[in-house]
């Protein structure tokens, strides 16, 4: 080999040593014809709790979690087969829909996968999927929209929202305790607090109100009431606000319980 060949090869050996693509893995399955029916592929996106590791099956998401308790790939791989029995792959292009989702908090439409969840759990959770983004909902509201034969009690749903298996997605951090305060039950509290600034709530405005027992506001105007973070009790005017305790304090004042946020006596 002469001098001039021998550079050539010198030139080439740092490509031969570049790191495999991320997927590369789940092309080589896809290339021996391995179905995907027997794996899902994951992605890492930015939330602004941190990264979170999400994972999909070719028509639903299966699983997310958030690495901001220093979560690694493959604890994250290692999770999701203990809890799917299905093997999660690097993969490269998120499931469609699911990069809007993440930035517009609108995940209610989102294919989602809780087929392997106790019906009591799933039942929580797609009470909890209906949350607009922005808003809060307290437990015994989550309690009442599961609709389980047996009415759940607030700690049954505390248990369902800390093995929440799909992370942000289903947005946990817009559940409170009855008297207004985060429960964050499936998250570090820094990680809720987080995305509910992202979401722009107002927790200091949250807590004032429950402060003052006003768990429901009402419009002198409409003889509304709602919650207090609905879209609706939002555009209620301080002149206009009238403060109540409980859903029968304001049926009793002539008040109309809001069909959008559907308040109840907590």
């Amino acid at each position: 080999m002469n001098e001039s060949n021998g550079d050539a090869v010198t030139r080439r050996l740092p490509d031969l040593a570049s790191a495999a693509p991320e997927d590369f893995a789940l092309r080589v399955l896809r290339r021996v014809g391995v179905s995907e029916d027997h794996y899902d592929s994951y992605v890492r996106l930015d939330t602004a709790a941190g990264g979170l590791f999400v994972a999909a099956s070719p028509r639903a998401v299966t699983g997310a979690c958030l690495d901001s308790a220093g979560l690694t790939r493959t604890a994250f791989e290692e999770l999701h087969r203990a809890r799917t029995g299905r093997s999660a792959i690097p993969g490269s292009k998120p499931l469609p829909g699911l990069i809007p989702a993440l930035r517009t908090g609108r995940a209610h439409r989102l294919a989602i996968d809780l087929s392997g969840l106790p019906e009591e759990q799933r039942a929580v959770l797609e009470a909890v999927r209906k949350i607009p983004a922005g808003q809060l909902r307290p437990l015994g509201w989550i309690a009442r929209e599961a609709g389980t034969e047996t009415p759940l009690s607030a700690s049954g749903v505390l248990r369902a929202l800390a093995a929440n298996p799909v992370a942000v997605l289903i947005p946990c951090h817009r559940v409170t305790h009855d008297n207004g305060s985060p429960c964050d039950a499936a998250y570090l509290p820094k990680a809720g607090a987080a995305l509910r600034r992202a979401e722009h709530i107002d927790m200091r405005r949250v807590t004032e109100l429950s402060r003052a027992g006003a768990v429901f506001l009402g419009s002198d105007t409409t003889f509304i009431y709602c919650h207090p973070t609905c879209a609706h009790a939002r555009r209620i005017t301080p002149g206009h606000r009238v403060h109540f305790r409980t859903a029968q304090d304001a049926r009793e004042a002539g008040y109309r319980a809001c069909k959008s946020c559907r308040p109840i006596t907590v």
